[in-house]
């Protein structure tokens, strides 16, 4: 068996008691488990929380026949109609019901594709049950969400600090097994910085220990005196600059730099102005995970922040 190169597939827990997960959503799970069945589910929440990673689980856990497809990229009719029908309609050889995971199923046509797939859930309904994944729930039609069990990955505040915790340290387990030398304070800076997108922060993690080390070139990407620049730009409406700007750190996490200019936003805008600029900001970092040009939803957004608050 060919070794697993990604380190966010190599260490998935492949156990719901080995997730990192809430305390209520770990039971909720295994209690599925223990029951020896999985409802037809909807998991939601944002990228890199674990819900694939559950789903799969889950499975492995029971022993059960399961196929995952990649919605974004087979959503189609023609899938339904021809792989998902075929593994749905056969007998599982490992007895018992066999499940399909649908990833990122609201990347499914609403017109088509997802009304085709509660007929499918109900007509396959005694031998093969559907787990769903996605990011945005309202992309997914009514019909399929009163067939499912909708379980939502949020982490509520109580929660945030433990999980962060648990996860330090497992990336620092993690990158002992590898042999990476790392620094302890920037693992954990790190882990704060992209909390709770788990799959992010170790692609990250193994994007930068090609060195061999994880230091503090790590968290050099978002150079803050860069953002207090663009800011300064921003506040003399220099349209020109904050273009420059924006096309020198084409590059720049989008999730890092949305959450930089909501902290500053507190202290850079008038008070009567911070709560557009929140409406605003959530507009445009929703739009960011599907538009065509991310440069250009960037610089779309500065230049709405730019014209409309009043800054201090």
């Amino acid at each position: 068996m060919q070794e697993e190169f990604l380190w966010s597939q190599k260490y998935r827990p492949n156990k719901i008691r080995d997730t990192i997960l809430s305390d209520e959503l770990k039971k909720t799970f295994q209690q599925f488990v223990d029951q020896d069945n999985i409802p037809n589910l909807l998991l939601t929440g944002s990228a890199g929380v674990g819900k694939t990673t559950v789903a799969k689980a889950m499975c492995d856990e029971l022993g059960a026949d399961y196929i995952v497809i990649n919605s974004s990229m087979n959503g189609n009719i023609d899938t339904l109609r021809t792989e998902i029908m075929r593994f749905a309609s056969s007998i599982s050889f490992a007895g018992g019901r066999k499940y399909v995971i649908l990833d990122e199923a609201d990347y499914l046509n609403p017109q088509s594709t997802q009304p085709a797939l509660r007929n499918f859930m109900e007509e396959f309904s005694k031998n093969c049950g559907f787990i769903l994944t996605c990011n945005f729930k309202n992309r997914i039609i009514e019909p399929l969400h009163s067939r499912c069990t909708v379980i939502d990955f949020k982490i509520k505040g109580q929660d945030k600090t433990r999980l962060a915790a648990q996860f330090y340290k497992r990336l620092c387990n993690i990158l002992t097994s590898e042999e990476v030398t790392f620094d302890n304070k920037v693992v954990a800076e790190l882990v704060n910085l992209y909390f709770p997108d788990w799959r992010r922060i170790i692609n990250e993690c193994q994007r930068y220990s090609a060195t061999g080390a994880i230091d503090s070139g790590i968290l050099a990407n978002f150079n803050q005196e860069s953002f207090k620049q663009l800011l300064t730009h921003m506040k003399a409406k220099d349209y020109k600059s904050v273009r420059k700007w924006v096309g020198e750190n084409s590059d720049m996490d989008a999730t890092q730099f949305f959450r930089a200019f909501y902290d500053a936003a507190w202290e850079q805008v008038s008070e009567n102005s911070v709560p557009g600029v929140v409406i605003t900001l959530g507009e445009y970092q929703y739009k960011h995970s599907f538009v065509a040009d991310p440069e250009i939803n960037i610089m779309a957004f500065l230049t709405a922040i730019m014209f409309e608050v009043s800054w201090k």
